[in-house]
């Protein structure tokens, strides 16, 4: 129907298997190409319904292979992708396709979008998008059985050697940080599936003090010990009360910090596709809430899945739809006419609700008194970069986190492994942390010998301090504005140094 598969370039680069892969290679295996990208909510989604799938035909001739086709110049980067591959947990291989070579020849259009190949190389069906997972397995059992009808199917599995391996760690991809009124900072250890309770004994050292989740992904409530989340983010604190984004799950659960047990507030674990739903909050479905922030009553909710920020109100506990029609966009105007695309961090002060809107490397603002959508920086989907000077010209590359206090907000500027500063009344953007090219970090226009930044996902402000969550080097840092230093906080239990 669709005529032959296109060979793998021999100039690609294969990641997370032994030795590169070709047609001949996959003779005889029933093959499905999903072509994703690491930045892309949709095809985060996708992820766990091609492990659905890669268990269901775990004994039979299929495999499953992804190609990487950037969208962002950071993605680019091999140690990037494989660095994707670890927090994703891809156990199958992955092309990197830079030069779009399978993307334009298989007339890819959009992300996630999946080409299935016969065991002869034969294209044999198309389609793209979310919630796929019942056609796309209809169609590999076609193409299973017409492959032992017509004796081209392989009677065995091709095996396939991966190279992913869990690095056990203290901190396994930290993706948010939180503070209460006092000395307790919450570090969301995202793939380790918990979120550690910590005391500052001082700016630059944290004692673990208590631990919520079992560390087993799951959606279990009960006593911190035996409960379990699945790949946590953002947290407010509220009244003794910790508040978690718990996006793998869905849902948005609440700690008790008194009696140690953790309960569910919304969500059932099944991602929710209602783009207007207004009513109880035990009754609705969400979709990857990515952050949280807590104001007037209210929680705010980074709905990076829906591409809309929601509104969890806990005097009547309930939830809507606030901002964001759900298109995926840069749209100013009134809330319900705006748009975003994947709102990922949250800030409010002054009566306004400010955005990280990772997909079109903005930030945003929500004005609460008159419910419209404003732009601070950005331009839209394919607008990004690393410019400082006036917010008109400003470019960033899929900022994740903000902090701030009022006249500034600091940016965890995620692909561009920078931390940056906006200034408010000066309408202006300077870069205070970043690592160039060559992999020198930099602090302002000084060289400096340290470890750069890698990603990291969120920045908060305390006591004059910039607390990092350095997601992809495993570490939280605290970085001094006035020395223009950067520390590691040293994460402590038992006295025993836990990381650094």
């Amino acid at each position: 129907m669709y005529g032959k598969a296109v060979e793998f370039p021999a100039s690609g680069k294969w990641l997370n298997v032994d030795k590169p892969m070709t047609l001949e290679s996959l003779k005889g295996q029933v093959v499905l190409l999903d072509f994703w990208t690491y930045c892309c909510i949709n095809c985060i989604h996708v992820l766990e319904e091609l492990k659905w799938l890669e268990k269901k035909f775990a004994e039979s001739p299929f495999i499953v292979i992804g190609v990487h086709t950037p969208k962002f110049e950071n993605e680019r980067l091999e140690e990037n992708i494989e660095a994707a591959i670890k927090r994703y947990e891809i156990s199958h291989p992955v092309f990197v396709d830079n030069d779009y070579y399978l993307w334009d020849r298989y007339l890819i259009r959009a992300w996630p979008s999946f080409v299935l190949l016969s065991p002869d190389g034969r294209i044999l069906s198309k389609t793209s998008g979310e919630g796929r997972r019942e056609y796309l397995s209809l169609e590999v059992s076609k193409a299973l059985e017409e492959g032992r009808k017509r004796g081209t199917l392989s009677p065995e599995k091709l095996k396939v050697e991966t190279s992913l391996k869990r690095d056990p760690k203290v901190l396994f991809f930290p993706g948010k940080i939180a503070f209460d009124e006092s000395d307790r900072l919450f570090i969301s250890d995202s793939n380790n599936n918990r979120i550690l309770v910590t005391h500052l004994e001082n700016p630059f050292r944290a004692r673990i003090v208590d631990t919520i989740g079992s560390g087993s992904a799951g959606m279990l409530d009960g006593e911190f010990d035996r409960a379990s989340l699945k790949k946590p983010q953002g947290m407010a604190f509220v009244d003794n009360d910790l508040y978690i984004a718990d996006t793998g799950n869905h849902s948005i659960r609440k700690a008790n910090l008194s009696n140690r047990k953790l309960s569910t507030v919304s969500g059932d674990g099944l991602q929710g596709y209602n783009w207007k739903y207004s009513g109880p909050a035990n009754k609705a479905r969400l979709n990857s809430p990515w952050d949280l922030f807590y104001n007037d009553k209210n929680i705010y909710v980074a709905m990076a899945g829906t591409h809309q920020i929601w509104k969890l109100n806990l005097e009547n506990a309930t939830i809507e739809a606030f901002a964001g029609s759900g298109v995926e966009d840069l749209i100013d105007g009134p809330v319900g006419d705006s748009g975003f695309a994947q709102p990922s961090g949250l800030f409010v002060e002054n009566g306004r609700v400010y955005v990280a809107d990772s997909e079109v490397s903005a930030i945003r603002f929500i004005d609460l008194q008159r419910n419209t959508v404003h732009t601070v920086a950005g331009n839209g989907l394919f607008s990004f970069g690393h410019v400082d000077g006036l917010l008109n010209y400003a470019l960033l590359q899929h900022p994740i986190g903000i902090g701030g206090d009022g006249e500034y907000l600091y940016i965890a500027d995620t692909y561009n492994h920078a931390i940056r500063k906006i200034d408010l009344r000066a309408r202006r953007i300077e870069t205070l942390i970043s690592t160039s090219n060559d992999g020198v970090c930099s602090i302002g226009e000084t060289n400096c010998d340290f470890l750069g930044l890698f990603e990291p996902n969120d920045v908060k402000l305390r006591k004059g301090l910039l607390y990092i969550a350095d997601t992809n080097n495993h570490i939280i840092r605290v970085f001094d504005q006035s020395k223009k230093l950067l520390h590691d906080l040293e994460v402590v239990y038992n006295e025993n140094i836990l990381s650094n």
